[in-house]
């Protein structure tokens, strides 16, 4: 056998093992009421963050620069994260409501 044989084995026998990198998350945010809920989450690079509006209108999650979902009465909307820090963002149509995504590593 040779070394780079080995290694590889290694590598597949030590992926087997412990498993792959963890996998992307989806995190649920309800509106309601003219709230985010809940107003602030913690997410990853490559999770998906789902907005679901169940009011009788329509809203939107903006950050300026980062994204700008609609999301219409009684539908959802999403968008995958990308980054890292805090993004805080607000609902256009109604400025008041204001939501943020605490961004880790």
């Amino acid at each position: 056998m040779t070394m780079a044989f080995v290694l590889k084995l290694c590598l597949a026998a030590g992926l087997f093992l412990y498993g792959t990198a963890a996998s992307a998350a989806t995190i649920e945010v309800t509106i309601e009421k003219l709230e985010f809920k809940p107003a602030v989450v913690t997410a990853r690079p490559g999770d998906t963050i789902v907005w679901r509006n169940e009011d009788v209108m329509d809203h939107t999650a903006t950050s300026k620069g980062s994204f700008d979902v609609v999301i219409p009465s009684g539908k959802s909307g999403s968008m995958v994260v990308k980054g890292d820090g805090v993004v805080g963002y607000y609902c256009r149509y109604h400025p008041n409501m204001k939501g943020r995504i605490e961004l880790g590593r």
